[in-house]
């Protein structure tokens, strides 16, 4: 049962902040805050670009949808969900977090809560959240306020697991505010609460999850070039393979979008810094975000083979959204495939009935197609 004074706002509302924001708003009265004026006005029409909240789960949901951080006001129960992307130089860029935290700083009150589920490496809630949180509201950690962090699990385009039935991992800066939060969300993620001993575990949990997938990916990319150079089918050896009864079944491929591509970033950074050089994950990587190249070359051998240049060279690029059934573009690697051939001089065209054509145009300057032609 809900305790009647609490009164949560979640601020982000993208892929994984809408979500969070309607599983709550089932509950009770959820003030739903994001900076983007065009993302309210879509969302208070009860329509939602990312796909991942249906129109009939928005008339469950009480929400106040809003852009004023005046309204944030009103709760004492923050959750910050915004992005945590990387910069040119694949460093951690924290704006959004920063901006996340100087919005509440100057609204909180002695007693609120804020918990972040943004994926960011172990130690970067108290290094730069919670200064802001505290030189802005004038209060102090755990003596005014008290901070939490839960990380995110959101897949997008994922039916199966959505954030009621995936276990949820929680810490906070205080044990009386760690039993707080296992409670708000042990009322809605009916998966169950896992608590971590510290603020720093549980993020260190987080970025551990996409970086050992971005480990088995590399893996998968890199025998899948040794099988092709001896002339072997990958899948009929995974096939093969998985037939073991504790064989990891993951599958070779472009890995983009924003969480496998750039949260391994994220423990890099925080590995050198410590003096930690992390040689395996910066080879992941390597080999991951090379996967492109790798790709465009065998289409241009295939051209070759079969005595077609590059000026009479078509192209149909079918999808170029990060993963299948998305509409998320950020980071998409098919984008950096078509530069790619682009850059041979290649005629390329792209067809994806999911990806917002606006979108793609404004933020890579590419074309998609209403239809696929000849």
């Amino acid at each position: 049962m809900f305790d009647k004074n609490l009164k949560i706002s979640v601020i982000g509302l993208g892929y994984v902040g809408l979500p969070v924001a309607v599983a709550f708003g089932k509950q009770s009265h959820v003030i739903g805050f994001d900076i983007s004026e065009g993302r309210i006005s879509e969302l208070k029409k009860g329509k939602d670009s990312t796909r991942e909240v249906g129109s009939e789960e928005f008339q469950k949901a009480d929400i106040l949808f809003t852009s004023n951080p005046e309204d944030l006001r009103e709760a004492n129960f923050h959750i910050v969900a915004v992005p945590t992307p990387i910069d040119e130089f694949k460093n951690p860029d924290f704006q959004c977090i920063i901006s996340a935290s100087e919005i509440l700083g100057k609204i909180i009150k002695k007693g609120d809560i804020i918990v972040y589920e943004s994926t960011v490496y172990p130690g970067a809630t108290e290094e730069v959240a919670i200064p802001i949180l505290e030189k802005l509201s004038g209060m102090k950690i755990n003596n005014g306020f008290s901070v939490g962090y839960s990380p995110e699990r959101i897949n997008p385009a994922d039916n199966k697991h959505n954030f009621e039935n995936i276990k949820k991992v929680v810490s906070a800066s205080n044990p009386n505010t760690l039993k707080v939060i296992e409670k708000i969300y042990g009322d809605v993620v009916k998966a169950g609460i896992h608590s971590a001993p510290s603020i720093k575990v549980a993020e260190a949990a987080k970025v551990i999850e996409n970086t050992q997938r971005d480990l088995n990916i590399a893996l998968m990319n890199e025998l899948f070039k040794i099988f092709n150079e001896m002339d072997i089918n990958t899948n009929d050896v995974l096939e093969a393979a998985s037939t073991k009864w504790n064989f990891l079944n993951f599958r070779p491929g472009l890995v983009g979008g924003h969480c496998i591509g750039i949260d391994p970033y994220y423990l890099i950074h925080k590995s050198q810094q410590v003096g930690i050089v992390p040689d395996l994950l910066l080879s992941a990587r390597k080999i991951n975000d090379g996967m492109s190249s790798y790709f465009a070359m065998k289409i241009l051998n295939i051209l070759n083979k079969n005595k077609v240049g590059t000026t009479n060279a078509k192209i149909l690029i079918l999808g170029i959204t990060f993963k299948e059934n998305c509409p998320d573009i950020r980071n998409s690697k098919v984008v950096d495939l078509i530069n790619e051939l682009k850059s041979f001089r290649l005629r390329v065209d792209v067809y994806d009935p999911i990806a917002n054509t606006k979108d793609v145009k404004d933020e890579f300057g590419i074309n998609v197609l209403e239809e696929p032609t000849n």
